[in-house]
Formats: structure tokens, C-alpha cells, sequence
């Protein structure tokens, strides 16, 4: 399986970080509107990512669920027809929630820094440095500390959830949080 070193922080100051994306890629970054639907499966997560009409990949990952970089190992297959592989595996799993973002992707080196702005639950950034064949996952450790280092990402800004497990997360707080008036 591909691996990454990836981290996922809630973000103190969007802009500011943004700009420093820029300058650490040394590009504008590629804007990526992304709707993410979770399946349950028996283990690790599975999603399919509709970035259009005719463009669409599954994902397959697995990964701990704490706030420290941390390894992930991956398997991603492109579909020129995304809604209709949605329509199998609605049909066939059950769908754990649904994620819409707007994400824009900085390339720098071996990392891929995401600019998230999330529906319903604010601006994330992460990052995933993809490993090469071969390359010590301590290696991808450090380069990924450098990048928060760069990025202003402290350690108390991580997160350890996948973005649908922060929305589910926020769901069931709305729901015990509101107040129901019974009617006669």
C-alpha cells in the first residue's frame, strides 16, 4: 500500500497560513471543490471523493486516530463515472456521512498541503507528505514537523478525527443540545 505521513489542524489564522502555503510551494495553489461520501466498512475508512461529473476516485485508507503526525497507507481507484459507483455503494453499504470542502492544494516537494474550508464546521489545514518506496517513515516524521513549523501549526492545534467524524460529532452535540417542545 502507498504511504504518508499526514497531519489534520484546525487553522488559528486561514489567511495568514494560506499565504505562507503560497510561499512555501511557490505557487497560487490549484482550487478543488470536493464532496466526500463515508461508507462503514469493517475496517479503516472508505470514501468516494466526486470532484465532477466525470471525475471521481475511491479511497481506501487506514490510519491511528491521534493528534501527532501519523502514518497512513492508502489505495486510490479513479472513475470517469462517479455517480454511478455512488449509486452502488449506496445501494450496498451504509453511508456514514457526507463531507463538502473547498480545498486548495500547495505542492511542495514531497508534500501536499490542503487549505480546507469545510461545510459546517470551519477551516482545516492538512497535511500529507507521500512517502517514496523505501523511505524511513521517521524521515516523513520530520519533514512534516518542519512544514507545521513553517506553517505556524502548533500542537495543540491537531487533530486526530477524520472530517466526518468532527461533523457526526457536531450533529449529535446539536441534537442533545436542542431543546424539543412536545404539542398536544
Amino acid at each position: 500500500m502507498p504511504e504518508n505521513i499526514e497531519i489534520k489542524a484546525r487553522a488559528k489564522d486561514f489567511s495568514r497560513q494560506c499565504q505562507l502555503a503560497q510561499q512555501a510551494s511557490g505557487s497560487s495553489g490549484e482550487i478543488i471543490l470536493q464532496e466526500d461520501t463515508f461508507f462503514d466498512v469493517a475496517r479503516g475508512r472508505l470514501k468516494l471523493r466526486i470532484l465532477s461529473a466525470s471525475q471521481g476516485e475511491l479511497i481506501y485508507y487506514e490510519r491511528i486516530d491521534v493528534a501527532v503526525p501519523r502514518k497512513s497507507e492508502y489505495y486510490v481507484a479513479q472513475s470517469s463515472t462517479p455517480k454511478s459507483l455512488e449509486t452502488v455503494l449506496c445501494a450496498t453499504l451504509h453511508v456514514r456521512g457526507t463531507v463538502k470542502k473547498r480545498r486548495t492544494l500547495y505542492k511542495a516537494g514531497q508534500t501536499r498541503i490542503h487549505m480546507d474550508e469545510v461545510e459546517g464546521l470551519g477551516c482545516f489545514i492538512e497535511l500529507e507528505v507521500v512517502l517514496e518506496r523505501g523511505q524511513d517513515e521517521a524521515e516523513g516524521m520530520r519533514i512534516a514537523r518542519e512544514f507545521m513549523d513553517r506553517l505556524e501549526i502548533a500542537e495543540e492545534d491537531l487533530l486526530a478525527q477524520a472530517y466526518v467524524d468532527l461533523l457526526m460529532s457536531a450533529t449529535d452535540s446539536k441534537i442533545r443540545d436542542s431543546k424539543f417542545e412536545i404539542r398536544d
